[in-house]
């Protein structure tokens, strides 16, 4: 069976200013999430889910979905903030979604098999998904043995500002032992810059690996991140604005020794839109790969 891979398309983008997962920043109008779709395919997975929301179902099926028609197998879920286990109660007032953890839980009933998880605003680059695809196939009917693709962080930066990136600590096996968010990581000369929690700046390791939100799962992930999010419901469900992230999971299936996760490095190159002024970069990216040959033009036919 081939894999599938489930993109998070549910959240806005604040700092960008709208919609970007369905801004066209290709020759021929590609939006980043068509080019992961591509790249996915070429891998060889097998179907695509994307999680969105209600109020944008429409445009998103007319203007990406319908592209997919005849060259891949799509199915939509819905991230929704009142979709919460039995015997819980939202604050009236948090307007918030839930994060990045919840929305992975919206495809239990609709992925069977090994999966990936990525964020629909990143590009990520074939040979990720190349790599992604190898492992997951080798893990059908495998439970507890999961990855991530780990990007070097020079790989990751923006020219227009910092980012947020989960640093990853790796043992000597390559397994995983921690994911920490590290903040407003920048170039400053020839280092590496990141700004602590209390406002302070610290050294970044120029040679780490950093999660780019690119994972991959056993459907067993679904039934643990159900459990972690009634935990996370119980202590902090109250509240306004706690988010229950995929991290979370994963550290703590690591620390009590249930699950594996393997890190496997990339050599691709990461880029996106996390500030408008990264657009134009972007769509420059976009249009040289093309030239070189990476991508046809148009992407879907």
């Amino acid at each position: 069976m081939k894999p599938t891979l489930f993109i998070l398309a549910a959240g806005m983008g604040s700092r960008y200013g709208g919609l970007k997962q369905l801004d066209g920043l290709g020759p021929n109008g590609e939006t980043i999430m068509d080019y992961s779709v591509y790249d996915a395919l070429q891998a060889g997975f097998g179907k695509i889910v994307f999680v969105i929301r209600h109020d944008f179902e429409q445009e998103f099926r007319d203007k990406v979905i319908s592209k997919y028609a005849g060259h891949i197998d799509t199915d939509v879920v819905f991230q929704d903030i009142d979709n919460i286990p039995e015997g819980f109660k939202r604050n009236p007032e948090r307007t918030k979604p839930w994060g990045t953890g919840h929305a992975v839980l919206m495809g239990k009933d609709a992925i069977n098999e090994p999966f990936a998880v990525i964020n629909a605003d990143d590009y990520y680059g074939p040979e990720s998904f190349r790599i992604l695809a190898d492992f997951l196939k080798s893990a059908e009917g495998k439970k507890n043995e999961y990855c991530m693709v780990g990007f070097r962080i020079g790989n990751t930066l923006s020219e227009n500002g910092g980012v947020s990136r989960g640093l990853c600590s790796v043992d000597e096996n390559g397994f995983l032992t921690g994911v920490k968010e590290c903040h407003n990581i920048r170039r400053e000369g020839d280092s590496l810059v990141q700004t602590l929690e209390d406002g302070s700046d610290a050294p970044f390791p120029a040679e780490a690996s950093v999660s780019m939100n690119m994972w991959g799962f056993t459907p067993d992930y679904f039934d643990y991140s159900e459990k972690a999010f009634i935990d996370f419901l119980k202590e902090n469900g109250g509240e306004l604005k706690s988010e229950f992230y995929i991290p979370t999971v994963v550290n703590n299936l690591i620390n009590d020794g249930t699950i594996t996760l393997k890190v496997l490095d990339t050599p691709s190159q990461w880029f996106g839109v996390t500030y408008a002024a990264d657009r134009e970069a972007t769509v420059a990216r976009f249009a040289e790969l093309v030239k070189n040959g990476v991508y046809p033009s148009p992407l879907f036919k």
